[in-house]
């Protein structure tokens, strides 16, 4: 193994969030490292959506610093789909099932998933070494996910009451 790959290795491992660019804008996906390259799950209800990904396609994976977010690597993937009942797939399925938060079906999951999810392999073929002109900063993607809610009557109180002591 180069040096290059070991450290997408170890840096995608160590890492819980990749941002990956296919024909679209780059998104923030859940991963996880299994035999040499990073698996998401995604496209079905409840799931994280993977637009821009397609099978045999590339995509541009950027792996952000565990502890302080900051860009590690980047490193170009061979994108491949992974089909239901096959022994890739379920060995893929068995490590993400580990890492999925708050699944609404528990151990129904990878059943679930084979019947309205994809899950894609992120081969790695290219490092980029060079560091990009500007921040890459970007406005976030529109998305149903929302957790800006009221903020509940008591919490001020709670919060100043606190420092009082």
């Amino acid at each position: 193994m180069t040096d290059e790959l070991f450290l997408v290795e170890e840096a995608t491992k160590k890492s819980g969030l990749v941002w990956v660019r296919g024909t679209g804008p780059a998104r923030a996906l859940w991963h996880v490292w299994h035999d040499g390259a990073a698996h998401v799950v995604g496209d079905g209800p409840g799931e994280q959506p993977l637009p821009g990904l397609a099978d045999g396609a590339t995509a541009e994976v950027t792996v952000r610093s565990k502890d302080k977010g900051g860009r590690l690597v980047s490193w170009t993937a061979a994108v491949r789909e992974l089909s239901p009942g096959t022994d890739a797939w379920d060995a893929a399925v068995a490590e993400l099932k580990g890492k999925r938060l708050n699944a609404p079906d528990g151990e129904a999951v990878p059943g679930r998933w084979a019947r309205e999810c994809r899950v894609l392999r992120l081969d790695p073929r290219a490092v980029t070494t060079e560091l990009p002109d500007g921040s890459l900063a970007a406005v976030p993607l529109p998305s149903e996910a929302n957790t800006r809610r009221p903020v509940p009557a008591a919490l001020p109180r709670l919060l100043f009451r606190r420092g009082k002591r």
